[in-house]
């Protein structure tokens, strides 16, 4: 009998565990979008204000941000300035694909992320204004969703982890 409750406690525990991490989660992602955005907006002052070329630029903002976003700019950064000839969508393009599983982004995101990369290389500076803008709406649009849920889903996944926990714990005595 006591290993049975001793059991059923530690089931429970564990998904109520389980529910709060998917909660996190939702969280950390919301935090995500919103360095993403701060880094945007600087990236737009450096190539607006400071005039520095996109390598350059990309060098300042991610040397000001940490985590997998600032390792980003940085390794963008260090392939433009190897100067190998490839356009900067080619570079974009393979750096976020080698770090999309450590971001974390929905599928829609990373996509949104990638374009921004396609536009952004190859304009003169009015249109690379109007691609970082544009990518600005599309991250506020997110980071709004993501605000407007943020609590209902952390109370739903906490309390889906508990109530999972007590379903198996009551199917197994």
């Amino acid at each position: 009998m006591v290993l049975k409750l001793t059991g059923s406690f530690l089931v429970t525990c564990s998904c109520g565990a389980l529910g709060m991490w998917k909660a996190a989660q939702w969280k950390e992602h919301l935090k995500m979008l919103e360095q993403l955005k701060k880094m945007v907006i600087m990236l737009r002052g450096e190539i607006l204000y400071t005039h520095a070329p996109l390598g350059e630029a990309f060098g300042h903002v991610g040397r000001k941000s940490d985590g997998i976003l600032g390792e980003l700019f940085l390794a963008v950064e260090d392939r433009i300035s190897q100067r190998q000839g490839e356009p900067f969508y080619v570079i974009w393009k393979e750096e976020t694909e080698k770090r999309k599983k450590d971001m974390l982004l929905s599928e829609r995101e990373l996509e949104e992320l990638t374009a921004f990369g396609e536009h952004l290389g190859y304009l003169d500076l009015e249109m690379q204004e109007h691609t970082v803008a544009l990518y600005m709406e599309q991250l506020d649009m997110s980071i709004g969703f993501y605000r407007e849920h943020e609590r209902e889903q952390s109370r739903l996944y906490t309390s889906l982890g508990i109530m999972g926990g007590l379903f198996l714990s009551i199917m197994m005595c």
